[in-house]
């Protein structure tokens, strides 16, 4: 991870979207991102209920490089898109080798490039998809056909019906071939999934930092994003011979960590620290609370996973045979639980890619010249939380913040 790819990635915050239309709040990609990888995981779920085989760490990884090419490819709408790959694929073609092009020289990572490449060819249509990746693919396209509906569905409370009126039968025809499946069938009839949804976006009108200016806003549901691709990539340097669901819980940990704020909403650190006992005061209110509002509108087959992945959210853990957690080293993960078998999560990763998402929200508004006391006393504050050379979960953090920051 370097500078460079860390404010790439920071973009998708600043991609409006519908920008042609009235908006009654900001609309961002990084946003859309987060909301598409929730449905996923709803709709990949009852998938798996059904005895489907998702690959989970297929639709991350499409979630992450969709993005990436989405920030490249910002002035250029989906339709446009669309267009040029179907009436002119050779300058299609060009278009993507041009994506490529502007991420060469900032990934490092060369097994990961070479998965963009590949990924971006399987786009475009140069590149055939394995067989067994289309139910996962289906689920991936059913989610993000859905987030797009979701916006529009927003949108049509404030705009005349003549200005959406088109979309709208193109979402529904693009729409038809994902109906079968049974997650999304319960989304778009308003059942338990819908309801249980409704209180996650939620996340996406909550604002960080809201005690002071900031650019770019970031909503709380695009923060989680941001710290699940932190995450993903972190876990890479670190390790790359975790095995798959420990990459796949990792990300969903992250993705999920400030679930309970869809109902308590987000306090700030300050607060939270402003006495000794209240950090541990307010975990266990926003337990009772995500108990109460949130638990009864989870399916049975994923209710315990994501208590699983909210329960002690910045913790290394593994579940023992009898599905109770255990905390454990970051040597244990490595020597011991590295498989499937344990559910492993790296808790302490979750945590660090958190802390350096809210360095980089203080960092960059600061040098956009939108300041106040708070950011920089977050900044500063989160800088100094780790000691010099000190090591956890395989990063050395100190050397990695001061890296991509200063």
């Amino acid at each position: 991870m370097n500078k460079e790819f860390a404010h790439k990635i920071f973009e998708g915050f600043s991609i409006q979207r519908w920008n042609d239309l009235i908006r009654p709040f900001d609309l961002v990609e990084m946003d859309k991102a987060a909301e598409k990888m929730v449905l996923a995981y709803i709709i990949g779920k009852y998938e798996e209920n059904n005895g489907k085989e998702i690959d989970w760490l297929w639709i991350i990884y499409a979630s992450f490089f969709d993005l990436l090419r989405k920030i490249s490819l910002c002035d250029i709408k989906a339709p446009v898109q669309q267009m040029l790959k179907r009436e002119f694929p050779d300058e299609y073609m060009r278009l993507n080798e041009w994506v490529l092009n502007q991420y060469r020289s900032i990934i490092e990572d060369e097994e990961l490039f070479s998965n963009f490449t590949i990924y971006v060819g399987q786009k475009a249509g140069s590149f055939s998809l394995p067989k067994e990746l289309e139910p996962s693919l289906k689920v991936y396209n059913a989610a993000h056909k859905y987030a797009t509906i979701r916006e529009m569905e927003m949108l049509s409370l404030v705009n005349e019906g003549e200005r959406l009126s088109e979309i709208r039968v193109e979402l529904e025809a693009e729409i038809q071939p994902y109906l079968e499946l049974e997650g999304l069938q319960k989304l778009m009839t308003h059942q338990k999934a819908f309801h249980f949804l409704l209180k996650i976006e939620q996340l996406r009108f909550q604002t960080r930092w809201n005690q002071t200016p900031r650019v770019p806003a970031t909503s709380v549901l695009g923060h989680c994003f941001y710290v699940a691709i932190m995450t993903l990539l972190l876990g890479r340097e670190a390790n790359l011979n975790m095995c798959k669901r420990r990459v796949v819980n990792n990300f969903f940990s992250a993705l999920f960590h400030d679930l309970p704020e869809s109902v308590t909403r987000d306090i700030i650190s300050p607060v939270k620290q402003a006495t000794d006992d209240l950090p541990n005061i307010v975990k266990k209110i926003e337990d009772e609370i995500v108990n109460k509002e949130l638990v009864p509108l989870m399916e049975p087959f994923f209710e315990k996973e994501i208590i699983y992945y909210t329960s002690d959210e910045f913790t290394n853990r593994i579940l023992d045979k009898n599905g109770n957690i255990l905390h454990v080293s970051w040597e244990e993960l490595n020597e011991k639980y590295n498989s499937d078998k344990f559910n492993p999560i790296d808790g302490k990763l979750v945590r660090i890619a958190d802390h350096f998402s809210a360095l980089m929200e203080a960092d960059i508004s600061i040098k956009h010249g939108i300041t106040s006391s708070h950011l920089i006393g977050g900044r500063e504050g989160t800088l100094n939380h780790y000691k010099e050379g000190e090591i956890i979960n395989g990063i050395d953090v100190h050397d990695f913040f001061t890296r991509v920051i200063l």
